[in-house]
């Protein structure tokens, strides 16, 4: 049945088998998928041996077209193209069977279609066994991408397996799948769970051309008051409206919207503030066909749903018709205002998440269009700012977020969100966190998260107060120990011993060496001081309280060939600290004195003064006075 999940690993096929089709037939009954094919080494026949492998991707979301033995632990595998259209051919998943203990083998897929891709960049397949019911990647070690002599120049997958058990069925997938009957089991039960506070309308909006459902979820609790607005009064509701799985074989984008729902109609706070303020239509699947068949990008026609939308018709596109007839209309009411149009994707050629969108003529409007990313990659730590593109491709325009930005309004932000199929950079830039399917639950809560902030922004939804918020964290943190029994026992805190102390770094805002000898040759605007000291540009030597070019003006102190860490100036600094009295001689009215000894091969002029100016203890209007005071005392 199509409203329960089945699972591919008890090879419960739902294609119906002819007659005529034998048990290594991979005719017409599995719409070009292999079924049950088994692969005998050659000049065997009769019944199969363990060892004698079993491809089957005759189940919901499977792709496997060929399979053939090259070697005697090597086989080949031919991906199935997408229905009617041959171009198309990167997603897989298929089972294998009849294995025999501690068998080793290396499988090729030699008929990858997409060249750029994330093979070469931690990417590598998932495994799983009807014992061992949990996905895992492959070790990189045993994944090779290559363009292979042997295949005619052709790119080719290989990676090296050993089954270690024989009862167990392993499949092999590309990604998570993500199935149609999962997403309908999913729908059911998130239905069927929610009570009397209803928080979600489920509806079908369209029959595909297999007759199958695409979903239209509602998530809202906006009050029948708000409800008889008015656009004219600009007190209209505003709508977000989510697009996911266009693409059939981006499973990781379903995985994405799930979380986004499962946040949206959960018990969250700002779960709770989204829904009392704001209409979310949801459509998790707008291409439920191509997910079934097993497809990479297309429907049952073989068209790109998503370079389609401007031409889409209800006879070939029944989906993209009656996602644009929702959109029209929420767009020419007079009570609804589309403020999102987003639409999810997984890629497979970049890692982490990023967002495209679009350029406008208007400034304001492309000025308004770049908020929403730039807040979502602050609340996305897995976020690349690199990979964000705004433009205006003409390739581009039969997609969802060219459509949306040509056809609607003015009002409509409209962003496709992508998000990697295998993981995304850790802080140091170099280390691959592999995704799995907790966090693409998180990209969908993040994007919740920063819907909110996006209405904060704007100033449609009030900030929070500052004491109320603090006064929720009390109360919060108070009844979350009150259960805790706290000890009695008053401990004594003993003074701390007066011990020596290490030399600790000084707290200055300037530092100069100061020359008496007229010798250096003219006067600088800091009355008297060498001219040969570099300044920093735009900057004084008395303005350390607010230039915040802290490495020019420290730098400033020293002569040329000098290091600020070295030994001779480590040396003047803690001789000026012992004869000012530390702390107290940095408050004195008198500047502390010191006679330093310069190498030999720098030429300075003799007896440098270090001036210590702590400007924290002057005003503005005494700067000057307290100056020409040093001056005088140096006189």
């Amino acid at each position: 049945m199509l409203g329960i999940a089945c699972d591919p690993l008890q090879h419960t096929s739902m294609y119906e088998r002819g007659s005529d089709d034998s048990e290594d037939s991979d005719g017409e009954g599995g719409l070009g998928n292999v079924s049950r094919v088994i692969i005998r080494p050659p000049g065997q026949s009769g019944k199969a041996k363990r060892g004698h492998l079993c491809f089957d991707a005759a189940f919901e979301t499977g792709n496997l077209g060929k399979a053939e033995l090259v070697g005697e632990f090597e086989y080949d595998l031919f991906l199935r193209p997408d229905t009617c259209n041959p171009r198309f051919r990167f997603w897989f998943n298929f089972t294998v069977d009849n294995v025999k203990q501690d068998q080793r083998v290396l499988f090729n897929i030699v008929n990858i279609s997409k060249s750029r891709n994330l093979f070469a960049s931690g990417l590598t397949p998932l495994v799983k066994s009807s014992s061992r019911p949990k996905w895992q990647r492959l070790p990189k070690r045993q994944v090779f991408f290559y363009r292979s002599a042997m295949h005619q120049g052709h790119y080719v997958l290989s990676f090296a397996f050993i089954f270690d058990k024989e009862e167990d069925v392993y499949q092999f997938s590309l990604a998570w799948p993500y199935s149609y009957s999962r997403l309908q089991s999913y729908l059911n039960v998130i239905d069927a769970r929610q009570g009397s506070d209803k928080r979600f309308t489920r509806c079908v909006l369209v029959k595909s051309l297999q007759n199958r459902n695409v979903d239209l979820l509602t998530i809202d609790h906006v009050t029948q008051k708000q409800r008889s607005t008015n656009r004219l009064d600009r007190s209209f509701i505003r709508v977000i409206v989510i697009l996911c799985r266009t693409h059939s074989s981006e499973a990781p984008a379903s995985h994405v919207c799930q979380g986004l729902i499962e946040f949206l109609v959960g018990n969250h706070p700002i779960a709770g503030v989204l829904r009392d303020n704001f209409v979310f239509k949801i459509v998790p699947m707008v291409n439920p066909d191509g997910v079934f068949l097993g497809n990479n990008r297309c429907n049952l026609m073989g068209q790109d749903m998503n370079r389609n939308w401007h031409i889409g018709s209800e006879f070939t596109q029944p989906e993209l018709h009656a996602v644009k007839g929702m959109l029209r209309e929420l767009d020419n009411s007079d009570t609804y205002q589309i403020d999102f149009v987003i639409d999810l994707h997984a890629n497979s050629s970049m890692h982490g998440c990023f967002i495209y969108g679009n350029t406008y003529e208007d400034v304001y409007r492309y000025e308004r269009h770049l908020v929403f990313p730039r807040l979502f990659a602050n609340n996305a730590p897995d976020y690349v700012a690199d990979h964000t593109m705004f433009n205006a491709d003409e390739r581009k325009a039969g997609s969802a977020r060219r459509f949306s930005c040509e056809r609607l309004s003015d009002t409509v932000n409209a962003y496709t969100l992508e998000v990697s199929m295998a993981g995304h950079y850790l802080k140091d830039g170099k280390t691959i966190a592999l995704y799995n399917e907790d966090g693409y639950y998180r990209v969908g809560r993040n994007l919740a998260r920063t819907l909110l902030q996006y209405y904060r922004f704007i100033n449609i939804l009030p900030m929070p107060i500052v004491t109320e918020v603090r006064g929720k964290r009390r109360g919060r943190n108070r009844h979350a120990h009150h259960s805790r029994s706290r000890s009695k026992t008053r401990y004594e805190v003993k003074p701390r011993p007066k011990t020596p102390r290490c030399h600790a770094p000084i707290a200055y805002t300037n530092l100069s060496i100061c020359y008496d000898s007229g010798g250096g040759g003219g006067s600088s605007d800091e009355g008297g001081f060498s001219p040969v000291r570099p300044i920093a540009p735009g900057s004084s030597c008395f303005s350390g309280c607010r230039n915040y070019r802290r490495a020019a003006t420290a730098s400033s102190f020293l002569t040329p060939g000098h290091d600020q860490y070295s030994p001779f100036s480590l040396g003047a600094i803690k001789a000026g600290s012992d004869q000012g009295g530390g702390a107290a001689g940095m408050r004195s009215k008198k500047p502390a004195t010191v006679t330093i000894e310069l190498p030999t091969p720098v030429n300075v002029p003799p007896k440098p003064y270090l001036s210590i100016i702590d400007l924290n203890q002057l005003t503005r209007g005494s700067l000057k006075l307290k100056s020409n005071s040093f001056d005088a005392d140096r006189r």
